[in-house]
Protein backbone atom coordinates (compact mmCIF):
# COMPACT_ATOMS: atom_id res chain seq x y z
CA UNK A 1 0.00 0.00 0.00
CA UNK A 2 1.51 3.09 -1.02
CA UNK A 3 1.58 6.51 0.84
CA UNK A 4 -1.47 8.00 -1.17
CA UNK A 5 -3.79 4.98 -0.37
CA UNK A 6 -2.70 5.51 2.92
CA UNK A 7 -4.11 8.96 2.87
CA UNK A 8 -7.18 8.10 1.10
CA UNK A 9 -7.82 5.39 3.98
CA UNK A 10 -7.31 7.78 7.00
CA UNK A 11 -9.12 10.36 4.88
CA UNK A 12 -12.09 8.13 4.79
CA UNK A 13 -11.77 7.08 8.88
CA UNK A 14 -11.46 10.66 9.45
CA UNK A 15 -15.02 11.15 7.49
CA UNK A 16 -16.71 8.27 9.55
CA UNK A 17 -15.77 9.46 12.23
CA UNK A 18 -16.97 13.07 12.25
CA UNK A 19 -20.05 12.19 10.19
CA UNK A 20 -21.34 9.10 12.75
CA UNK A 21 -18.77 9.49 15.78
CA UNK A 22 -20.94 12.06 17.65
CA UNK A 23 -24.09 9.40 16.74
CA UNK A 24 -22.62 6.27 17.85
CA UNK A 25 -21.12 8.30 21.19
CA UNK A 26 -24.77 9.56 21.78
CA UNK A 27 -26.18 5.98 20.96
CA UNK A 28 -24.20 5.13 23.83
CA UNK A 29 -24.76 7.06 26.59
CA UNK A 30 -28.39 7.44 25.85
CA UNK A 31 -28.20 3.55 26.07
CA UNK A 32 -26.45 3.36 29.53
CA UNK A 33 -28.97 6.63 30.75
CA UNK A 34 -31.82 4.29 29.32
CA UNK A 35 -30.94 1.32 31.11
CA UNK A 36 -29.85 3.03 34.18
CA UNK A 37 -33.30 4.98 34.33
CA UNK A 38 -34.84 1.40 33.26
CA UNK A 39 -34.28 -0.13 36.49
CA UNK A 40 -34.96 3.02 38.58
CA UNK A 41 -38.41 2.87 37.22
CA UNK A 42 -38.88 -0.64 38.40
CA UNK A 43 -37.78 0.17 42.13
CA UNK A 44 -39.75 3.43 42.27
CA UNK A 45 -42.98 2.13 40.95
CA UNK A 46 -42.42 -0.78 43.30
CA UNK A 47 -41.84 1.00 45.95
CA UNK A 48 -44.63 4.02 45.49
CA UNK A 49 -47.01 1.27 45.20
CA UNK A 50 -46.18 -0.75 48.18
CA UNK A 51 -46.20 2.31 50.18
CA UNK A 52 -50.04 3.17 49.97
CA UNK A 53 -50.77 -0.34 51.19
CA UNK A 54 -53.53 -1.36 49.15
CA UNK A 55 -51.96 -3.01 46.20
CA UNK A 56 -50.86 -6.34 46.83
CA UNK A 57 -46.91 -6.70 46.35
CA UNK A 58 -47.24 -9.48 43.53
CA UNK A 59 -48.96 -6.66 41.52
CA UNK A 60 -46.67 -4.18 42.17
CA UNK A 61 -43.74 -6.22 40.84
CA UNK A 62 -45.19 -7.24 37.69
CA UNK A 63 -46.31 -3.46 37.20
CA UNK A 64 -42.59 -2.28 38.19
CA UNK A 65 -41.66 -4.81 35.46
CA UNK A 66 -43.92 -3.61 33.08
CA UNK A 67 -42.72 -0.15 33.62
CA UNK A 68 -38.68 -0.71 32.94
CA UNK A 69 -39.33 -2.87 29.51
CA UNK A 70 -41.84 0.29 28.65
CA UNK A 71 -38.28 2.38 29.23
CA UNK A 72 -36.32 0.45 27.55
CA UNK A 73 -38.30 -0.17 24.21
CA UNK A 74 -38.15 3.88 24.46
CA UNK A 75 -34.51 3.65 24.73
CA UNK A 76 -33.96 2.01 22.01
CA UNK A 77 -36.43 3.83 19.77
CA UNK A 78 -34.32 7.48 21.20
CA UNK A 79 -31.01 5.09 20.04
CA UNK A 80 -32.69 4.56 16.26
CA UNK A 81 -33.00 7.93 16.05
CA UNK A 82 -29.55 9.01 16.40
CA UNK A 83 -28.36 7.28 13.32
CA UNK A 84 -31.63 8.95 11.46
CA UNK A 85 -34.00 6.74 11.88
CA UNK A 86 -37.39 7.73 11.27
CA UNK A 87 -39.44 6.77 14.23
CA UNK A 88 -42.37 7.31 12.78
CA UNK A 89 -41.99 4.43 9.77
CA UNK A 90 -41.05 1.95 12.57
CA UNK A 91 -44.97 1.64 13.47
CA UNK A 92 -45.28 0.35 10.06
CA UNK A 93 -42.66 -1.47 9.95
CA UNK A 94 -43.46 -3.18 13.41
CA UNK A 95 -46.63 -3.80 11.99
CA UNK A 96 -45.57 -5.55 8.85
CA UNK A 97 -43.61 -7.63 10.89
CA UNK A 98 -45.84 -8.12 13.66
CA UNK A 99 -47.17 -11.05 12.78
CA UNK A 100 -43.61 -12.86 12.12
CA UNK A 101 -42.78 -11.90 15.30
CA UNK A 102 -45.74 -13.48 17.18
CA UNK A 103 -45.22 -16.44 15.69
CA UNK A 104 -41.56 -16.59 16.49
CA UNK A 105 -41.99 -15.44 19.66
CA UNK A 106 -44.95 -17.74 20.62
CA UNK A 107 -43.14 -19.23 23.76
CA UNK A 108 -41.85 -15.96 25.27
CA UNK A 109 -45.57 -14.02 24.55
CA UNK A 110 -47.31 -17.31 25.79
CA UNK A 111 -45.30 -16.43 29.22
CA UNK A 112 -46.22 -12.64 28.90
CA UNK A 113 -50.07 -14.33 28.64
CA UNK A 114 -49.63 -15.81 31.69
CA UNK A 115 -48.01 -13.51 33.88
CA UNK A 116 -50.94 -11.39 33.02
CA UNK A 117 -53.06 -14.69 34.50
CA UNK A 118 -51.39 -15.01 37.54
CA UNK A 119 -52.14 -11.38 38.47
CA UNK A 120 -55.58 -11.28 37.53
CA UNK A 121 -56.58 -14.69 39.06
CA UNK A 122 -53.20 -14.46 41.95
CA UNK A 123 -53.43 -18.10 42.68
CA UNK A 124 -50.33 -17.37 44.77
CA UNK A 125 -48.47 -13.98 46.27
CA UNK A 126 -45.15 -12.88 47.37
CA UNK A 127 -44.35 -14.63 50.04
CA UNK A 128 -46.00 -17.66 49.97
CA UNK A 129 -44.17 -21.15 49.55
CA UNK A 130 -45.32 -22.71 46.73
CA UNK A 131 -44.84 -26.14 44.71
CA UNK A 132 -45.57 -26.29 41.14
CA UNK A 133 -44.10 -27.88 37.87
CA UNK A 134 -41.76 -29.91 40.32
CA UNK A 135 -40.23 -27.31 42.02
CA UNK A 136 -41.12 -25.71 45.31
CA UNK A 137 -39.59 -22.45 46.91
CA UNK A 138 -40.93 -19.18 48.29
CA UNK A 139 -42.54 -16.87 45.74
CA UNK A 140 -40.41 -13.74 45.50
CA UNK A 141 -41.59 -11.74 42.56
CA UNK A 142 -43.89 -12.09 39.27
CA UNK A 143 -42.08 -10.14 35.79
CA UNK A 144 -43.34 -10.24 32.30
CA UNK A 145 -41.58 -13.15 31.70
CA UNK A 146 -40.54 -15.37 34.47
CA UNK A 147 -41.56 -15.93 38.45
CA UNK A 148 -39.02 -15.96 40.83
CA UNK A 149 -38.76 -18.72 43.53
CA UNK A 150 -36.41 -18.92 46.72
CA UNK A 151 -35.67 -22.48 47.72
CA UNK A 152 -35.47 -23.74 51.36
CA UNK A 153 -31.44 -24.04 50.87
CA UNK A 154 -31.47 -20.72 49.53
CA UNK A 155 -31.51 -20.92 46.04
CA UNK A 156 -33.22 -18.51 43.03
CA UNK A 157 -34.92 -20.37 40.95
CA UNK A 158 -36.28 -18.56 37.68
CA UNK A 159 -39.45 -20.23 36.38
CA UNK A 160 -41.50 -19.40 33.09
CA UNK A 161 -44.86 -18.13 33.81
CA UNK A 162 -46.30 -20.47 31.20
CA UNK A 163 -44.94 -23.67 33.18
CA UNK A 164 -46.60 -22.00 36.45
CA UNK A 165 -49.92 -21.38 34.47
CA UNK A 166 -50.91 -24.62 32.68
CA UNK A 167 -49.82 -26.21 36.23
CA UNK A 168 -51.37 -27.40 39.35
CA UNK A 169 -50.06 -24.79 41.94
CA UNK A 170 -49.76 -26.22 45.26
CA UNK A 171 -49.84 -23.04 47.88
CA UNK A 172 -48.69 -24.04 51.52
CA UNK A 173 -48.99 -19.94 52.20
CA UNK A 174 -52.49 -19.41 50.92
CA UNK A 175 -54.46 -20.17 54.62
CA UNK A 176 -52.86 -18.77 58.00
CA UNK A 177 -53.30 -22.12 59.50
CA UNK A 178 -52.12 -25.65 58.79
CA UNK A 179 -52.59 -29.15 59.95
CA UNK A 180 -49.52 -30.77 61.32
CA UNK A 181 -49.87 -35.04 60.50
CA UNK A 182 -47.60 -37.20 62.80
CA UNK A 183 -47.45 -40.79 62.78
CA UNK A 184 -46.28 -43.23 66.06
CA UNK A 185 -45.84 -46.31 66.27
CA UNK A 186 -46.18 -48.73 69.51
CA UNK A 187 -45.64 -51.64 70.26
CA UNK A 188 -48.34 -54.03 71.05
CA UNK A 189 -47.63 -54.98 74.45
CA UNK A 190 -47.87 -51.45 75.16
CA UNK A 191 -51.45 -49.41 76.76
CA UNK A 192 -52.90 -47.10 73.56
CA UNK A 193 -54.28 -45.38 76.27
CA UNK A 194 -51.38 -44.57 78.60
CA UNK A 195 -49.76 -43.60 75.08
CA UNK A 196 -52.51 -41.45 74.48
CA UNK A 197 -51.83 -39.29 77.26
CA UNK A 198 -48.29 -38.93 77.22
CA UNK A 199 -49.06 -37.12 73.55
CA UNK A 200 -51.43 -34.87 75.17
CA UNK A 201 -49.33 -33.88 77.79
CA UNK A 202 -46.70 -32.82 74.98
CA UNK A 203 -49.96 -31.06 73.14
CA UNK A 204 -51.08 -28.94 76.30
CA UNK A 205 -47.79 -27.83 76.88
CA UNK A 206 -47.09 -26.74 73.55
CA UNK A 207 -48.94 -22.79 73.41
CA UNK A 208 -48.70 -22.83 69.39
CA UNK A 209 -50.67 -25.60 68.83
CA UNK A 210 -54.21 -24.77 68.39
CA UNK A 211 -57.23 -25.38 70.67
CA UNK A 212 -59.67 -25.21 67.62
CA UNK A 213 -59.71 -27.65 65.47
CA UNK A 214 -59.32 -29.92 68.18
CA UNK A 215 -56.22 -32.25 67.98
CA UNK A 216 -56.93 -35.76 66.82
CA UNK A 217 -55.57 -38.83 68.76
CA UNK A 218 -56.47 -42.30 66.87
CA UNK A 219 -55.73 -45.56 66.27
CA UNK A 220 -54.78 -45.67 62.39
CA UNK A 221 -53.29 -49.01 61.58
CA UNK A 222 -52.11 -52.54 63.31
CA UNK A 223 -49.26 -53.06 61.61
CA UNK A 224 -46.56 -55.92 61.02
CA UNK A 225 -44.77 -54.74 63.97
CA UNK A 226 -45.95 -51.88 65.60
CA UNK A 227 -49.73 -50.49 66.40
CA UNK A 228 -49.65 -47.06 64.26
CA UNK A 229 -51.15 -43.68 66.42
CA UNK A 230 -52.04 -41.24 64.49
CA UNK A 231 -51.80 -37.74 65.50
CA UNK A 232 -53.54 -34.26 64.03
CA UNK A 233 -52.83 -31.08 65.48
CA UNK A 234 -53.38 -27.62 63.92
CA UNK A 235 -50.92 -24.28 64.15
CA UNK A 236 -50.03 -21.49 62.20
CA UNK A 237 -48.58 -21.51 58.86
CA UNK A 238 -45.47 -20.13 59.79
CA UNK A 239 -44.82 -22.72 62.62
CA UNK A 240 -45.72 -25.67 60.80
CA UNK A 241 -42.08 -27.42 60.44
CA UNK A 242 -40.71 -25.86 64.38
CA UNK A 243 -44.19 -27.48 65.59
CA UNK A 244 -43.47 -31.02 63.71
CA UNK A 245 -40.21 -31.25 64.77
CA UNK A 246 -40.52 -30.10 67.97
CA UNK A 247 -43.60 -32.25 68.86
CA UNK A 248 -42.09 -35.58 67.61
CA UNK A 249 -38.72 -35.25 70.05
CA UNK A 250 -40.81 -34.68 72.77
CA UNK A 251 -43.17 -37.26 72.52
CA UNK A 252 -39.96 -39.47 71.98
CA UNK A 253 -38.89 -38.53 75.24
CA UNK A 254 -42.71 -38.80 77.04
CA UNK A 255 -42.88 -42.25 75.53
CA UNK A 256 -39.29 -43.00 77.06
CA UNK A 257 -40.33 -41.53 80.26
CA UNK A 258 -43.35 -43.66 80.67
CA UNK A 259 -42.28 -46.97 79.68
CA UNK A 260 -43.88 -47.07 75.84
CA UNK A 261 -41.97 -49.27 73.45
CA UNK A 262 -40.91 -47.91 69.82
CA UNK A 263 -40.53 -50.88 67.89
CA UNK A 264 -37.93 -50.69 66.00
CA UNK A 265 -37.54 -54.10 62.73
CA UNK A 266 -35.86 -57.23 64.12
CA UNK A 267 -35.58 -60.48 62.98
CA UNK A 268 -35.68 -63.77 65.00
CA UNK A 269 -33.47 -66.91 64.07
CA UNK A 270 -34.75 -70.41 65.24
CA UNK A 271 -31.83 -72.77 64.82
CA UNK A 272 -32.91 -76.58 65.03
CA UNK A 273 -30.68 -78.94 66.40
CA UNK A 274 -30.00 -82.56 64.90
Amino acid sequence: MDEAQIRDLVDQLVLLATTYGLSVLGAVVILIIGFWLAGRARHLTTKALGRTGKIDETVSEFLGSLVKYVVIGVTIIAVLGQFGVETTSLVAVFGAAGLAVGLALQGTLSNVAAGVMLLIFRPFRVGHYIEVAGLAGTAKGITLFTTELDTPDNIRVTVPNGMIWGAAIRNFGYHETRRVDMTFGIGYGMDVGKAFEAIRGVIEKDARILKDPEPLLVVGNLGASSVDLIVRVWTQGTEYWNVKFDMTRAVKEAFDSNGIEIPFPHQVLISKQG
